[in-house]
């Protein structure tokens, strides 16, 4: 036996049959892991969504979309791990080109931060848009905390305001409210980001001014001999230094007050107030807080030179009553008023359970009582979660088994193995993505292009043209990443798959879900040369009979027409490629899927206690 080591690690293997971390602490020669363990599924899945993420515009809604809520925990903890590698990247990358180094306000720069509040007004240069690197803003809110509290949706907002007055400190924030402005786009190429603010400069000296002037004539009519006799002299240099001194003291009680009161205190103050609650200018109030942070933030960005991205986990809410899931929505919708708001919300739900609850609440009117509808159109990109693959579940029955101590020792091992061996498996992702921006423009070219069939089957609805724009690069980069670049589908045919999920979700579906039914039960049949839209034809009886059960799910499809056109003439996908597209469909809610399994075999078992029993079976004749 190797020193340092136990007999039962000398067995126990890793994921994939490479050698994983002992079982029970100990590490072997006590060097680290010279290779690292292949990527799971999860992790390609959670890579592909944080690099579409760093390029998506904002504000977006993220539906992280998972039925087992642990499962949705280590997700979200992967997403923000892959996140903070990218923003770790792209910092190195901008500085390797020679741009200058970020700031933050703090130490030195708190100093210039408060002179640059003051004096200068933000331009949005050219050079500014070009700037590639992030910073990320993470913030958790579990919904179940504030589930006691009568405002759920005022939770949420206070969450934001407090971690963004923590970020960045209460002192800036404070000084905007009273001094800052929002950054105006540069009218030329100029690269120039800081304007003097030239009416706030001459302001300021004229109070000084008249302040100075104000104290000498006072000092003069009170000190100087032949003049202390006369009162008019005194009222004036009093009256001058009074104002100016107040105007100054007003401004700097303004900015005390802020930096005392805190914005969430503020919201905490009006929704606690039974008087304003009522009144109908209660949300502009808390809307404004918002535009307040979200130009503050816009403010930032030009003083710390990058991007500024609040990425606003929102976990739990699958366990709150169904009035406090459709106040989070509404609060949601405040925060994303705002065109210009740099909020990415990743909204870890499983939408099985949240349907019923939103179909529970009053915001259902004008949608048919509809939950899914109202989901689609809260979420600007859906990311429904696949099964477990192979390796993940190996990756979990591996971590079930392990005590506290052997956790701990594989984050350890991670980290050593990052620091080592982090640049080729990086260089690994970087190639593969570069390839998927090529990718992703041909698949923009098809949908834009008007002589192309598909561009027919985009919807009117500019909401759903926005989820599929932003579904596709997620697609694209999971086809390339699980396929290695060989065989893969074209983009301009996963392109039309993002369509077809995104235009009839319930008759995909239902396809996909007779399709899978076909294979369990069957399995010697060989359906891979037959087309998708030969199987719906098949089962479309089946789907008529069920019908009331799926209502709601149907009325999600668009024109039934053009579904056949689409299937049968134009894109006559088959069964091998939707099976391969399956894995890395990720804007379809397999929430549905599993309804309609569970409809299938309940039906099954019906017409199977319906059905006959012969007279032999049920009475065996005797030997």
């Amino acid at each position: 036996m190797s020193p340092g080591g136990c007999e039962e690690c000398e067995a126990w293997l890793g994921p994939g049959g490479g050698p994983g971390p002992c079982p029970h602490g100990a590490t072997g020669t006590g060097a680290a892991p010279e290779h690292q363990e292949p990527p799971t599924e999860d992790d390609v899945y959670c890579r592909c969504l944080s690099r579409t993420l760093c390029h998506t515009a904002t504000p977006v809604t993220v539906g992280f979309y998972a039925p087992c809520g642990h499962r949705l925990e280590s997700l979200l903890a992967k997403v923000t791990a892959f996140m903070r590698e990218e923003m770790a990247q792209r910092e190195a990358a901008e500085l390797l080109r020679g741009h200058r180094k970020p700031r933050s306000p703090h130490g030195w720069g708190l100093l210039v931060a408060l002179w640059l509040l003051a004096f200068y007004e933000p331009v949005v240069t050219e050079g500014h848009l070009r700037r590639k690197n992030l910073e990320f803003i993470f913030i958790r809110f579990s919904a179940w905390e504030f589930a006691g509290c009568d405002k759920l949706w005022a939770g949420l907002v206070t969450t934001l305001c407090h971690h963004i007055r923590q970020h960045f400190g209460a002192l800036p924030l404070s000084v905007f409210h009273v001094l800052g402005s929002r950054p105006r786009f540069a009218s030329g190429f100029s690269q120039r980001e800081w304007i003097l603010k030239t009416g706030t400069c001459l302001r300021l000296w004229g109070l000084l001014l008249v302040l100075a002037v104000g104290i000498g004539i006072l000092l003069v009519a009170l000190l100087v001999p032949g003049i202390k006799d006369h009162h008019a002299l005194k009222v004036v240099g009093s009256a001058a230094a009074s104002l100016s001194g107040s105007s100054l003291l007003l401004g700097a009680l303004s900015i005390l007050k802020n930096f005392l009161v805190s914005e969430k205190k503020k919201i905490e103050r009006l929704t606690n107030s039974d008087r304003f609650a009522g009144q109908l200018g209660f949300m502009s109030k808390i809307r404004g807080e918002v535009e307040v942070l979200v130009d503050f933030l816009a403010f930032m960005e030009v003083f710390e030179r990058r991007r500024l991205r609040v990425v606003l986990e929102i976990t739990s809410l699958d366990l709150c009553y169904p009035e406090k899931v459709a106040g989070v929505f509404n609060a949601m919708a405040t925060l994303l008023s705002d065109a210009n708001a740099p909020f990415i919300f990743l909204l870890a739900v499983d939408p099985s359970v949240i349907v019923p609850c939103l179909e529970q609440t009053g915001c259902m009117k004008g949608l048919a009582d509809n939950g899914y509808e109202y989901l689609n159109r809260a979420v600007s990109l859906p990311f429904s979660i696949p099964e477990t693959g192979a390796r993940s579940r190996l990756r979990s029955v591996e971590a079930a088994i392990q005590t506290r101590e052997d956790l701990m020792y594989r984050i350890i091992a991670g980290n050593v193995a990052k620091t080592r061996g982090g640049a080729g498996a990086g260089a690994g992702w970087r190639e593969a993505d570069s390839e998927a921006v090529a990718w992703i423009h041909e698949a923009f070219r098809c949908l834009h292009d008007g002589s192309d069939v598909l561009s027919r089957y985009l919807p009117d609805n500019g909401a759903n043209v926005r989820r599929i724009v932003n579904t596709i690069p997620i697609t694209l980069r999971l086809l390339l990443h699980r396929s290695g670049g060989a065989g893969i589908l074209s983009p301009r045919a996963a392109a039309a798959w993002v369509v077809l999920a995104d235009r009839w979700p319930c008759r995909l579906s239902w396809t996909l879900q007779c399709l899978e039914d076909t294979g369990q039960s069957l399995p010697t049949a060989d359906s891979s040369g037959k087309s998708l839209w030969s199987i719906f034809q098949e089962n479309v009886g089946e789907l008529s009979a069920l019908r009331q059960p799926l209502g709601k799910v149907l009325s999600l499809d668009g024109d039934p027409e053009l579904f056949q056109a689409f299937l049968a003439h134009d894109f006559p996908f088959s069964a091998d490629e939707a099976r391969e597209f399956l894995a890395v469909t990720v804007n379809l809610d397999h929430s549905i899927r599993r309804q309609m399994g569970l409809l299938r075999g309940l039906d099954r078992l019906r017409k199977a206690a319906a059905a006959p029993v012969s007279r032999g079976v049920q009475c065996p004749s005797s030997q």
